[in-house]
């Protein structure tokens, strides 16, 4: 179990042009390569376990992937072929839930699992709709729990489907599945969820039609008559890997950090906006905008004030982890609620984070749907673990430039951001061991 020790920073500024690619759009880039008939080029793939596997996943359902430097050229098969072994989505529930969407419609059967930590999160927000249009997955559990079984279908019914959640995973695979579908399809959310899916896929030619009805998102699939133009795309940078080195400058006085080339997505960077309105300088320059919005995104050191968090909670999921270090060293009190979702995530993030605060002298409380962080103050030295969480890890050894941490079980690091550690190590020291 791989230990990772970060020692207090002094005042930075860095210039960063290396973050991770952007996991989500990786992810997709591979899977949607197979809904077209012509190979797709993808530049600057995330080059992650989580992604490896979503890759290796795609070259099993039969796919050709020639990789040169930083290129991928990823040919489809002419149509999706069974696999002779089961698909291994490793840590990845954007990978699982995907892949449940795509492969619904499709003749054969797959098997799909993943880690033990993945085995364990929830399907059934996936398995339940894709199963009343005609899907057939079966699991642990009575289809909650991975392993998943596929019997592929390609006769689902059209179908009309009002989520009670807002999720980028539930909708992209019911937009996946409404794609084979035998009729226009509408889905809804409560609010709109990051949107990666819909843009990517109406950038291929897919004909969807999105509209905000009474505070819902409807997105309206009509069924695929041909294959899809193949992917021309340079994947941005990860704004939510970014966002750790936006909260290492916002709570280390004098510091600043250019963050460069990320995706500009409105639904990606709520949690820039959140740490601006604590009193963080942050700045967004646009630089392009074809499959997204890309651009550099400048942090600036300032004193955080405390802040309740209760709205646009889908585009900010991911980096509530890292919001609450910043809210732990804010004045006054800060609040999330209605996040319920950081419960199944890799970990009970809610749980996790509040433990792991409490440890390092900040007065926390847990909430059903969230946490009270009470009064932002001053962090101490502490050793945590991370709850096989990659974002609880890089959370608390960003907490670290402030007090000095010692993390437990980091390998799942890599899962997302393989060179989290060399950038850190640009700002303090870091020793890693066994």
């Amino acid at each position: 179990m791989k230990k990772v020790r970060v020692s207090p920073a002094k005042s930075f500024e860095l210039t960063i042009d290396t973050i991770a690619p952007d996991k989500s759009i990786s992810h997709r880039s591979a899977m949607f390569s197979l809904l077209s008939d012509r190979p797709s080029t993808i530049r600057n793939y995330l080059k992650a376990e989580d992604t490896l596997n979503t890759l290796r996943i795609v070259k099993r359902l039969g796919a050709d992937i020639h990789k040169e430097g930083d290129m991928l050229t990823i040919t489809p098969p002419s149509s999706i072929q069974e696999p002779d072994d089961i698909l291994d989505c490793g840590n990845s529930g954007t990978g699982m839930r995907l892949f449940c969407g795509l492969l619904a419609g499709v003749e054969g059967f797959f098997v799909l699992t993943g880690d033990k930590y993945l085995r364990s999160r929830p399907m059934a927000r996936v398995a339940v709709p894709l199963r009343s249009i005609g899907a057939k997955i079966d699991g642990r559990a009575n289809g909650d729990k991975a392993p998943l079984a596929i019997r592929g279908n390609s006769a689902l019914e059209a179908f009309e489907y009002d989520s009670p959640i807002a999720s980028a995973q539930v909708k992209s695979a019911m937009i996946l599945a409404a794609l084979r579908a035998k009729g226009e399809c509408k889905y809804s959310e409560p609010k709109l969820s990051r949107d990666h899916t819909e843009r990517m896929l109406q950038g291929m030619g897919a004909r969807l039609q999105i509209k905000c009805v009474d505070g819902r998102y409807e997105v309206f699939v009509e069924p695929l008559q041909n294959p899809l133009e193949p992917l021309d795309i340079t994947i941005p940078a990860d704004p939510s890997s970014a966002f750790f080195f936006a909260v290492a400058a916002a709570i280390v006085p004098g510091s600043r950090v250019v963050l460069k080339n990320l995706t500009l997505n409105p639904t990606r960077i709520e949690a820039y906006k959140v740490l601006r309105k604590m009193g963080a300088k942050v700045e967004f320059v646009e630089k392009e905008n074809r499959y997204e919005p890309i651009g550099d995104i400048v942090v600036s050191y300032n004193e955080l004030h405390g802040v309740e968090v209760s709205e646009n909670i889908p585009w900010l999921i991911d980096e509530l982890p890292a919001l609450s270090i910043a809210m732990a060293v804010a004045k006054g009190k800060s609040v999330v609620r209605n996040a319920k979702e950081l419960r199944v995530k890799e970990s009970d993030r809610i749980a996790c984070v509040v433990d792991n605060l409490k440890k390092c002298g900040i007065k926390a409380e847990e909430l059903e749907d969230g946490y009270v962080i009470e009064e932002g103050g001053r962090l101490q030295a502490a050793k945590v673990n991370s709850c096989g969480d990659h974002r609880i890890a890089m959370s608390f050894l960003i907490a670290g430039l402030v007090s000095g941490m010692e993390v437990e079980d980091t390998e799942c690091i890599d899962t997302s951001f393989p060179n989290f550690l060399e950038l850190l190590s640009q700002i303090s020291e870091v020793r890693v061991g066994d």
